[in-house]
């Protein structure tokens, strides 16, 4: 990814990230946790609900994190996933004939080694569903885990085809979190919550591409994980992160709703309206991408606060230190690296 991509550009709240920490606490001591979290750029202390994290952060956690708990789901699921099952998953996957089949193989991996639930794949002329059955009724859901392993089959074929794999919906069994929002970065289709378990569908009509990926990709993919898997450059997102990406390629600091409606050939009313289902608003998106591009300033080290402050569209340093803690409930000196 690089820095001019308004997805990449994204943050995530702390929440969205806490059923992992969790998890890696289980896993870690807690000398092992403080050290995994500064060399990932993240605090040791606490963090609020609504602090926000860099998708580098997050990446650059999970690089250290399996390697260090000896387990390539980082304490996740209640099974450790050992060293290379990824690669081998991979390996599975580039010797499917199809990306119906690639969906296959991925279930039956993934039921060999967990413990947790099975993966069920459900497929007919309309739809291809790939749900998360768990073993125990009682079983609570891991919402990180659930997210993650929906996102890496998802990622997973839209790697082998080339390009990201037009995704119908997903679910998910758990209730609406406060974060809900932050999983419009990682799906681009509508997300749904209390359902009566966790899956993600797919239009058969769009799995008529080959298969075809190289060893030497395969090597690729491994080491940039998480990067290519979570947070694949979808330019089909939902109608936030389309506000988003054009207001990015624009003068965002005096562009409109209207701007945005005209850019995405829909009436004002129809953009608020389905921004509002999506439970974010123009102006919402708008101080979000100015946090967003404040917290990559900051992280970059070139500029003074000051400075980004006034790039940002604040009229003086103090109004964007009050604004910025808001945002993230840190300090700005708190994100340079």
């Amino acid at each position: 990814m690089t820095n001019h991509d308004p997805i990449s550009l994204t943050t995530v709240s702390a929440g969205f990230i806490e059923d992992w920490l969790d998890a890696l606490r289980s896993r870690c001591t807690s000398v092992e946790m403080t050290s995994l979290l500064e060399s990932s750029g993240l605090q040791t202390s606490p963090m609020a609900p609504t602090q926000r994290i860099t998708l580098e952060e997050i990446a650059t956690l999970y690089q250290q994190a399996a390697p260090a708990t000896g387990d390539e789901m980082m304490g996740l699921w209640s099974r450790p996933i050992r060293s290379r099952a990824l690669q081998h998953l991979l390996t599975v996957q580039r010797e499917a004939s199809s990306m119906l089949s690639a969906l296959f193989r991925f279930s039956t991996f993934w039921n060999l080694l967990l413990d947790d639930f099975r993966l069920d794949l459900r497929s007919n002329s309309k739809q291809v569903e790939l749900a998360l059955i768990p073993y125990s009724p009682h079983a609570e859901p891991q919402r990180f885990g659930h997210m993650l392993i929906l996102k890496l089959a998802h990622g997973l074929l839209s790697w082998l085809g080339g390009a990201e794999t037009p995704v119908h919906e997903v679910r998910f069994a758990f209730s609406r979190p406060d974060f809900a929002a932050d999983y419009a970065v990682v799906f681009p289709c509508p997300v749904a919550f209390d359902a009566q378990h966790t899956s993600i569908i797919f239009d058969p009509s769009q799995f008529d591409r080959p298969v075809t990926r190289s060893p030497a990709e395969a090597s690729v993919f491994l080491e940039r994980a998480p990067r290519d898997w979570i947070f694949t450059g979808s330019r089909a997102h939902t109608n936030s992160l389309r506000v988003r990406a054009f207001l990015y390629g624009e003068t965002w600091q005096s562009c409109q709703l209207p701007d945005a409606a005209q850019a995405l050939k829909i009436t004002p009313r129809t953009l608020n309206r389905r921004l509002k289902e999506e439970g974010t608003s123009f102006q919402s998106i708008k101080d979000a991408l100015r946090r967003d591009i404040a917290i990559r300033a900051l992280q970059q080290g070139t500029d003074s606060i000051e400075q980004i402050a006034f790039d940002t569209g604040f009229s003086a340093p103090s109004n964007f230190h009050r604004a910025f803690h808001k945002w993230t409930n840190r300090t700005p000196g708190s994100y340079r690296l």
